[in-house]
């Protein structure tokens, strides 16, 4: 084992212990299964139920969203969101190259195509500045439509991502949606308790997504959920996502082609009391950070990422970054921590490097490249500290 791996297990074992850690492992207590347990006496348990609507309500008071649409999962969410905003065949999509592979899966969803943007140092997330710079390089506006002018397609909207929890520099992102007449959809997947300026992440473009997939700072099991404040938008969305039937008494009408994307009463019943917890979730993976930060302060060569400033970061998944002149031995330190019974993972593969997508239309990715090859995330579970 090289001296580096060596370093890196003995700081998380300082942190975590002697005993194996996952990656991010769900918490559950009676809460849980007394909610459950009542939904099931209920017969209730798919998507109609009075949990399903529970939950909509307290999320939308905790992100302070005016209108929630719970829903199967994240992806679900996002690709309805995409779908009401108008995406359809043909357009262009700006979503994060560093980014979890279903950002792109739902944009192709709509029969859009995704085009890839590089990523900020400072926060992971997209780098507006030069996201703006290539727009102006690479756009035009024609009748009020941003037009990519080598394909000739319209850029429809733009996707920033909060990766690992982190918020982006999110004011900048809506206000080149503004200039550039493109609609923002948050991908707040992993952001659920993180917030900028004191306003929670997904709430500050025309919609936002959010995700409770069993790894995630509170889980359902499996869902989702589309935030907004657009009234028309969140009606659309519910409506689309339960197979677009109109109620009615008995008779079953569609008057379009939906989804069977709401989310069930027996996952919401599970939400409805993660959501309960989700503040002391969060504090405790705040303080799980500092214990990372000094642990990891006297190994040369890496550092502990910090939330950007002027921001509140869940820190779902805590992330290590080597120095460049270190990346040659992120498998070695992959290799072995995993050996040891410490769950690390890498980030994603830079999605313009997957083969769905190598032939789509890309700024120049050299910092997502970068980080994609220096990020370890580290056992981040909340319930880490209470050991």
């Amino acid at each position: 084992m090289g001296v580096l791996a060596q370093q890196v297990v003995a700081a998380i074992q300082s942190v975590v212990g002697d005993t194996k850690a996952g990656l991010h492992e769900p918490e559950f207590t009676s809460a849980e299964y007394r909610l459950v347990q009542d939904c099931l006496d209920s017969t209730m348990v798919s998507s109609v139920g009075e949990y399903v609507e529970r939950f909509e309500e307290n999320l939308a008071e905790y992100t302070g969203s005016p209108y929630v649409v719970a829903m199967s999962s994240g992806t679900a969410a996002l690709h309805i969101a995409l779908l009401v905003a108008g995406v359809g065949p043909d357009d262009e999509v700006l979503v994060p190259a560093l980014s979890f592979v279903a950002t792109a899966n739902a944009v192709v969803y709509c029969g859009a195509i995704p085009h890839f943007i590089d990523s900020d140092t400072t926060t992971l997330g997209m780098d507006p500045g030069r996201l703006r710079d290539y727009l102006v390089e690479t756009t035009e506006t024609q009748k009020g439509r941003c037009v990519n002018r080598v394909t000739g397609r319209t850029v429809r909207a733009l996707v920033p991502m909060h990766a690992y929890g982190h918020p982006l520099l999110i004011d900048e992102i809506v206000e080149i949606g503004k200039e550039f007449n493109l609609t923002i959809i948050e991908d707040a997947a992993e952001a659920l308790g993180s917030t900028a300026s004191g306003k929670h992440m997904g709430t500050f473009g025309d919609a936002g997504i959010l995700s409770f997939n069993g790894n995630k700072i509170i889980t359902t099991g499996g869902g989702g959920a589309l935030l907004t404040g657009d009234r028309k938008l969140a009606s659309r969305a519910r409506h689309l996502s339960t197979t677009a039937k109109i109620p009615h008494k008995w008779k079953y009408i569609h008057d379009e082609v939906g989804f069977n994307y709401r989310m069930p009463n027996v996952n919401a019943a599970i939400g409805c009391a993660q959501l309960t917890k989700l503040s002391v979730f969060v504090e405790r993976k705040r303080e799980l950070y500092q214990e990372y930060k000094s642990a990891f302060s006297t190994v040369p060569g890496v550092r502990i990422f910090e939330e950007p400033e002027g921001c509140r970061s869940n820190y779902w998944l805590q992330t290590l970054i080597l120095d460049e002149s270190f990346e040659d031995e992120i498998d070695e330190i992959l290799e072995e921590t995993n050996r040891c019974g410490y769950m690390t993972r890498p980030a994603w593969i830079p999605l313009h490097k997957l083969k769905p997508y190598e032939t789509c239309p890309k700024m120049r990715l050299e910092v997502a490249e970068s980080l994609a090859r220096r990020i370890i995330n580290l056992p981040s579970s909340p319930g880490l500290m209470r050991q």
